[in-house]
């Protein structure tokens, strides 16, 4: 998210200095690790909680349609960038099926209801639908080996899914950024504090930043801070001391993975296979079989499993989750763990699940799966946001930018879908916090040339949306 505004910022001025601080000794090493996350370019090609069941019995697509649109933002901001020589996207994309698969009558009936309303709108037109056997033995065949023949499976298809390496992708845009000249990267460096200095009549109000690295303990000066730092945003946000943080507290829920190595095995099956969550289980455990490219090696990940760490970040500490309770965010907590109490027995008995619970869970995808084959990997932190209202505390399930009044520091809290909405979420930044920059002229023209269908709606126009994939897949070397 921050090398995504960082390079956002540079291509509209490319005369501003910029300073990104990472905590650790190298970049993208936390949530963008590509271990740390599920690496789907989320399309809501095949992620069933995007369409939730109505109670009159269809599917709501609003939200579908909405990531649909941002991931498909973040395939043009790609594309210009690789048009200009400046973005190798071999490096971070590749091309997988997005596949959602079920294998109960409830769940059939659900994902009918939902291909039968996706299948008519021009984002998901390109949507196949089946529930043959023979069929469905192309589309995934280590999902359908070994399964009894008497138990029904249905599935739907979209070819032009994408497999994404964000860890990868953020270093291509540090390579990119530090090749101008105007940035700064400060690994093994933590913010300890910040504050607001006093406004004059004559300047605007900076920040002051607190850094701390092994070696020395320093102080920097900015009009803009944003706070992309993951699970470690929130306490971070907490520190600022603007009053708009006072609404937020966080819940963090950690993962794991199994992962396949085994080549013969990852060479077979070419997709990401999402099922139906759980009763209670929360977005980032809809369980999924996953096709990965990490650092060049073709690999599977099945899960996540969830977990609990009172940590809000992977290399966090076991403090972080009690240190971030204020008066202001403790009641709201409290009314969303009291009114969510199917999500609470859910991290339970996961947290309860023994190794073979896990490779049972497996083999409700992978009948033939072998425990040998597989290794227990621990996947990256999330911090659920809990935002105080008037109707009490709220868990919300997306990620939310948090702005002060003025402008001069942001926020993003939240989780999935995340790093796939980058750019969309990001111009959202850019328009709250340099509103007049961002209505000029100047920046206009290069938000333009940079995102050509940014001034005109792939909703209302099916006409833009084809332009805009036309473009990305030529350029990208997508199909479908």
């Amino acid at each position: 998210m921050s090398a995504t505004l960082a390079v956002l910022l540079h291509e509209l001025d490319p005369d501003l200095r910029l300073l990104l601080i990472e905590r650790l000794d190298a970049p993208a090493l936390e949530s963008s690790a590509a271990m740390n996350n599920a690496g789907t370019g989320h399309a809501a090609n095949c992620e069933l909680n995007y369409t939730p069941l109505q109670a009159d019995g269809s599917v709501a697509t609003a939200k579908a349609l909405s990531i649909n649109a941002s991931f498909e933002r973040s395939l043009e901001f790609w594309s210009s960038l690789h048009e200009q020589g400046r973005l190798d996207p071999s490096a971070f994309l590749h091309q997988a099926p997005h596949i959602s698969a079920v294998w109960t009558p409830q769940n059939i009936a659900f994902l009918r209801q939902r291909f039968s309303q996706l299948k008519d709108l021009p984002a998901f037109s390109s949507m196949r639908w089946s529930d043959e056997p023979a069929e469905l033995r192309e589309w995934m065949p280590m999902v359908m080996e070994g399964r009894d023949p008497q138990q029904g499976v249905a599935a739907t298809r979209i070819e032009r899914g994408t497999d994404v390496d964000f860890g990868a992708l953020t270093r291509s845009y540090l390579k990119l950024l530090t090749a101008s000249g105007a940035f700064t990267f400060l690994p093994g460096t933590e913010v300890k504090d910040l504050k607001r200095l006093r406004q004059t009549d004559m300047t605007e109000a900076d920040w002051q930043l607190t850094l701390r690295s092994r070696s020395k303990r320093h102080r920097v000066r900015a009009p803009f801070v944003f706070l992309g730092a993951g699970g470690g945003a929130l306490p971070l946000l907490q520190r600022s001391g603007i009053s708009e943080a006072d609404d937020f507290a966080g819940f963090p829920v950690s993962g794991l993975w199994l992962v396949c190595n085994e080549p013969q095995l990852a060479e077979r099956h070419h997709a990401k296979v999402y099922g139906k969550a759980a009763v209670g289980a929360p977005p980032m455990s809809v369980p999924h079989l996953d096709t990965r490219w990490i650092d060049g090696q073709r690999s599977l990940l099945f899960g996540p499993f969830a977990g609990f760490s009172s940590k809000f970040l992977k290399q966090g500490s076991l403090l972080d989750l009690p240190a971030s309770v204020r008066l202001t965010n403790l009641l709201p907590m409290l009314q969303v763990g009291a009114n969510n109490v199917e999500l609470v027995r859910y991290l339970i008995n996961q947290l309860r699940q023994t190794p073979e619970e896990r490779h049972q869970a497996l083999q409700d995808f992978l009948p033939t799966a072998q425990p040998q084959d597989w290794r227990l990997s621990v996947a990256g932190q999330r911090v659920q946001i809990i935002k105080r209202s008037k109707a009490g505390g709220r868990l919300q399930l997306g990620t939310e930018v948090v702005a002060a009044a003025d402008g001069s520091l942001a926020a993003l809290l939240g989780a999935s879908p995340g790093a796939s909405t980058a750019v969309t979420i990001m111009l959202e930044v850019l328009q709250r916090c340099f509103p007049d920059h961002f209505a000029s002229n100047h920046w206009q023209e290069r938000l333009q040339r940079l995102l050509p269908s940014f001034k005109q709606d792939s909703f209302a126009d099916p006409a833009v949306l084809l332009k805009m994939r036309e473009r990305s897949n030529a350029v990208l070397g997508l199909s479908g």
